[in-house]
């Protein structure tokens, strides 16, 4: 690293763990016991000398120091760390973000009293499997699930995925196959990476995961900030770019790219290393 990209990294990396350091004093920020910022970005920052823009530019070069530094922060005030495959780092023009994967979507739901862990299961035609529903309670409920010898994508009939607690399942929350494809289908890849061809099983699992999680942590009484950061998607980076050209519109010209088709919306992973894997013969996660 040339002694400029190393004191860029000094600046940066002091100025996101100083604010974090005064939201921290000021309580408006909670991180997991276990976290350490500064381990984080440190990580972060080594992924960051391998990304790349879609014009094979490195983002450290191509990109603002403001928007590395916002990632960076959006990164750190949700607790996720690049190197446990958590979040992703991607550039759209000049400007940097964040973007949380299902990991990290997990670890976020973790994080709420109460919450153990989060699992999910695909359904293949042959298994035995039943969906029930508690009246008094108002939840879905599996009655029963005995997975079949079976495996074939082709007879893939859905997903569930399950919010465990200390000594219950929280939520559950299943999805046909025509739901998953529906979701899919609002990706810019429509469900036709290599991923979703050749494990669907593993993405329709993904997918109803993060329903699951955005559906228990928007519910949930004491999970306000989780709830504002789970809520932040692909979605909203394309409206602030589309507010940047119109800010731009009767300026200069500006180029300002829009979301790379390699973006699993639902997801918000980066499919192309999935393909990469995929042609490995590799489950992708």
């Amino acid at each position: 690293m040339s002694n400029e990209l190393v004191k860029q990294e000094k600046t940066i990396v002091d100025s996101v763990q100083n604010r974090i350091a005064e939201m921290q004093n000021k309580g408006s920020i909670e991180l997991p016991n276990n976290y350490s910022v500064s381990n984080a970005l440190k990580s972060a920052y080594l992924v960051l000398q391998e990304t790349q823009t879609r014009d094979k530019k490195p983002v450290l070069q191509a990109c603002t120091q403001e928007s590395i530094a916002n990632s960076l922060l959006d990164m750190a005030t949700q607790g996720l760390n690049p190197s446990k495959e958590q979040c992703y780092f991607i550039a759209y023009g000049n400007k940097l973000t964040m973007s949380r994967s299902y990991l990290g979507t997990i670890a976020l739901t973790k994080r709420i009293n109460g919450v153990k862990d989060v699992k999910g299961y695909a359904v293949y035609k042959d298994d035995k499997f039943e969906l029930g529903f508690d009246i008094l309670t108002g939840k879905q409920k599996i009655l029963e699930f005995c997975p079949g010898l079976n495996r074939d994508p082709k007879n893939l009939v859905g997903a569930f995925a399950l919010i465990l607690g200390d000594n219950e399942i929280l939520h559950t929350e299943y999805m046909d196959i025509n739901q998953i494809h529906k979701a899919w289908e609002q990706g810019s890849m429509k469900g036709n990476s290599g991923a979703h061809k050749n494990f669907p099983d593993q993405m329709a699992i993904k997918t109803v995961i993060n329903r699951a999680c955005k559906f228990y942590v928007s519910t949930s009484d004491d999970s306000d900030k989780i709830a504002e950061f789970m809520n932040k998607s692909v979605e909203d980076t394309d409206r602030e770019l589309e507010e940047d050209k119109k800010e731009f519109a009767n300026k200069e010209v500006v180029e300002i790219e829009e979301i790379p088709e390699n973006i699993d919306e639902e997801t918000g992973e980066i499919i192309e290393a999935e393909i990469e894997e995929t042609n490995n013969n590799q489950a992708p996660f």
